[in-house]
Parts: C-alpha cells; structure tokens; sequence
C-alpha cells in the first residue's frame, strides 16, 4: 500500500533519518519502535505530509487515506463533545453551509432564469452531500458515543470539562469517524486510564485497516502488532512478529553481527601486518600489494551499534523533612455537579512510596492540584508538613509547558545560573542530552526528549516531597524502567504518582 525507499532526513543540528527502507501492507498492525529522539514520529509527519523528506520517496499505491493522532491532540475545547466530534466531517459542513447560502439566495431572487441556476447548483450539492455521510453524520456520532464510554448526556458537555484522559478518547473517535485506510497512532496510550487501553487493544485488534503504532507499552505492543520497524542510528531495520519476538530477534542478530565484526577485523589485522612486513621485501611485495588490493575490495561488516544510554534519574540530596509530609482532613471538593472527593482523608509521612490509582475523571490531578494550592478545597483540610519540606510538582502537562525558543542548555543556566558548563553539560548527559544536542531548541525535541528535559528540570532541585502526574508517559521502555527504580533510592522522601 505504502513503501518508504531511501528515506532520509537532516536538520541542521542532527541527522534523524539516514536510510529508512520499510513498506505497510494492507491489513498490517505495525510497531514503529526505538529510543527517544530516533526519528519514529519525523517518519509519521513525513507519512502525512507534515515533513518533507530530505532525500527519499514515498511510494503508495493509489490514494490511501491517512488518519494521524499526534501525542498532543488538537481539540477544540469551546466545542461540546458532539460538535467536536463531528467538526471531523469537514467537507459534509463545508457543503452544509454551502446549500445555506443557495437556499438564502433562491429566497432573495425574483427572476425564473436564476431561480433554476440555483435549483440545479442546490441538486448537485445535495447529492454531495448525501455521498459523503452528510445525512448519517448525526447517526455515526450517536453510535461511536458508547463505544468511546460516553453517554448521550455526555454529548452536550464541552469538552473543556473533560480530563486528559477522556480528551484523548474523543481525539481516538474524530481518527475513527475518518474511517481511514491507514490509522497513524502516536503514542495513544498516554492519559489512559487500564480500562480503556484494554478497549482499545480490542478496537484496534478488530480493526481490518492498516496501522503504524509508535508506543513506549510493551504488553500494548505485543497485543497489537504482527510487524515490528526497529529505528536505530537513523536506519531502519523491520521484523515479522511482536514486539516480544522482535526482542528475541535482535538478540540473536546482535550476538550473529558482533561475531561476524569480530572474525572479520580479526582477518583484516592479519592480512595488514602480512602487508606492513612485506611491503618493502624484494621477493614478497607483490605479493603483499595484491593482498591490499584484495582488502579494499572486501565489504566491511559494520561495528555492532552501541545501545543508547537511556537516562539516570540521579535526585540532588537534600535535608530531612518531619515525619508528616501531608495531612488530608474531611477533604470535599466537587466540579459542577459530580463529586469528586467526599470527606476523604490521608496521611502520607516522609519515605512513602504512594501511588494514586483510578479510572480517567476520578480526581488523580485534581488531588496534586489541591496539595499544591492551585485549587481551593470546597471543605476540608491540607495540612502540609511545617519543618525543612520542598515540594516539587510534575504536572502532567510539564512537558508541554517548557519554552520553545530556549535551548536545551540554556533552561538548565536559566534555573541553576552558578553551575559550570561541565557540571549542566554532565547533569544533561545523565538524562540523553550529549555532545550537540545540549543546543538544540526545545520546539525541535521528540515528545520523549521533552519529558526527559522537563524531569531533568524538576529533579535538579532539591525535594523531599515529589507529586509526579504520569511521568512515564513519552518515555522509551528502558527510561522508564529507570524513572520507576529511581525513587527506591530515595530514603528520606515522600512520592506521590499517578499511574
């Protein structure tokens, strides 16, 4: 259906892509997988259009239609739900507002000639309509509510007052009513509640469309693909199976490769000190020239690619908080109508490990909205610890709050100006930020280095009260993985995460 050939892509500050060569059948449920930064979501933008390629072709056959879901959804939140869901059938309101205009127009005119012009344009708009779904519009929205975990009441709320996780369900329903050929889903797991990546491993397994994933949820993986595109070093390299086996393969052609290497530059050594000793020799020159003829004809295996080193969540030490970090007493708080929390009531003392578990809606932001004093608690008690206690917030839209314009390097000076460029250069590279890339700008950061940056940023301070709002989300498996080991290693302080 789709073929990428060649494809590479060079910004000024990095290459991303340098030979991408990957094809999407129909019916095929891709992984595209790597480190953050590898260049998974350039190829998505490239796919649709948003990114020209440097060099390369994208070969497709016929007119497929693409569906995109980026990692930050675009939903208009003055809309209510049932508008914004169907501002997906652009062409049906374009049409609709069309045949408005023709109708005001026949009202407004007098002559038999023009009153037949516009009853003939008014036919052929109407039968447009009609081919695109404009009469079922209504009917499409109604049925996907439910499928989405929305009410009919649901339908006229706006989409303001939804959490992050139910916004995302509504930007996985505008990609549904496209009904594309091609889903491109970046990172869709993000916000998620378990309930609803369990809806929607099912819906995607069910799908007969083809879909290309970038995810960061191995087990998410597993259920859904049956074709793996591994990124590494900018080039492509694409296994039949699951992630799990896509694992095990790579493996095994790692351990193949570095054999191959090492067999072949154990050769090359030989063959060159035969060279360098007879390179002068009356008898044997000839002998060694032809020999150094024969190894510059011969294919070097390339050196096995190093792994990436994934980010050490490293926390600056800091001083003894008292024992009771935070206090809830009789907590009330409700938005519009709905209760959220009703006479609830926690302790958290200094070395607690604390996670917030809950559907998508049930309070798990608001909570660290209240603790940090964003939100004024409608009844109850905050009671935050009184001796030595530094707080720091993760907020889960941290990442999206950094400032595009400033250089990577740049944020670190700008909260910690007395550092030495060696030490802001080391503290970056303990989080994947090495050589070059300490001065890209923010706005060029993959949605995973941005995390990183904003954590970094975070983590950099002192504390000895952490409120993390799903801080994994854009991080690759192995940053995971370290941000999740981090905290064991801190004795003295208390963390609260949503997962």
């Amino acid at each position: 259906m789709i073929r990428l050939e060649g494809i590479s892509k060079i910004y000024s500050t990095d290459i991303v892509l340098k030979e991408v060569n990957w094809d999407i059948k129909r019916g095929e449920k891709i992984g595209l997988v790597g480190s953050n930064g590898s260049g998974k979501t350039t190829q998505l933008k490239i796919l649709i259009g948003d990114v020209e390629q440097t060099s390369g072709e994208i070969v497709k056959e016929g007119d497929p239609k693409l569906a995109y879901l980026k990692q930050e959804f675009d939903l208009n939140q003055n809309c209510t739900l049932r508008e914004e869901l169907e501002n997906t059938f652009t062409e049906v309101h374009l049409i609709k507002r069309k045949l408005k205009e023709i109708e005001i127009k026949m009202k407004d005119t007098n002559t038999p000639e023009q009153l037949e012009s516009l009853a003939n344009q008014l036919g052929i708009y109407q039968r447009k309509f009609e081919a695109l779904g404009g009469y079922q519009m209504k009917y499409e929205v109604d049925k996907i509510l439910p499928k989405l975990g929305f009410s009919n009441e649901d339908a006229n709320t706006l989409v303001a007052n939804f959490s992050g996780g139910w916004q995302m369900r509504i930007a996985l329903g505008k990609i549904m009513l496209q009904k594309p050929d091609l889903i491109l889903l970046d990172e869709p797991t993000n916000h998620l509640d378990l309930e609803t990546i369990f809806w929607l491993e099912n819906y995607l397994i069910s799908l007969k469309v083809s879909i290309i994933l970038i995810s960061h949820d191995r087990y998410f993986l597993d259920k859904i693909c049956n074709k793996v595109v591994f990124i590494e070093n900018g080039i492509s390299h694409t296994f039949k199976g699951n992630y799990s086996f896509f694992l095990k393969q790579k493996l095994i052609n790692d351990v193949i490769q570095t054999k191959k290497y090492e067999t072949q530059q154990k050769e090359l050594k030989s063959q060159q000190e035969y060279i360098d000793k007879f390179r002068a020799s009356a008898t044997r020159s000839s002998q060694a020239k032809s020999r150094e003829k024969q190894i510059q004809k011969i294919e070097k295996i390339d050196c096995p690619v190093k792994q990436f080193k994934s980010p050490l969540f490293i926390f600056s030490d800091c001083p003894r908080s008292s024992k009771s970090v935070l206090e809830i007493k009789d907590l009330s708080h409700s938005y519009d109508d709905k209760i959220i929390f009703f006479e609830t009531n926690l302790k958290i003392s200094a070395g607690d490990k604390v996670g917030l578990l809950g559907p998508n809606g049930s309070g798990k932001s608001t909570l660290f909205k209240l603790i940090v004093h964003q939100l004024a608690p409608e009844l109850g008690e905050i009671i935050l610890g009184k001796t030595n206690l530094l707080m720091r917030y993760y907020a889960q839209n941290q990442a999206d709050a950094l400032d595009l314009d400033h250089l990577v390097i740049d944020l670190l000076y700008k909260n910690e100006p007395n550092w030495s460029q060696e030490k802001v250069r080391t503290y970056l590279g303990n989080f994947g930020f090495y050589k070059d890339s300490v001065f890209k700008f923010v706005r060029q950061l993959s949605g995973g280095e941005k995390a990183r940056l904003a954590l970094a940023l975070i983590i950099m301070k002192p504390s000895n009260f952490l409120l993390l709002d799903e801080p994994t989300n854009h991080l690759d498996l192995q940053s995971k993985e370290n941000l999740e080991n981090a905290p064991k290693e801190i004795i003295i302080a208390a963390v609260i995460a949503i997962l």
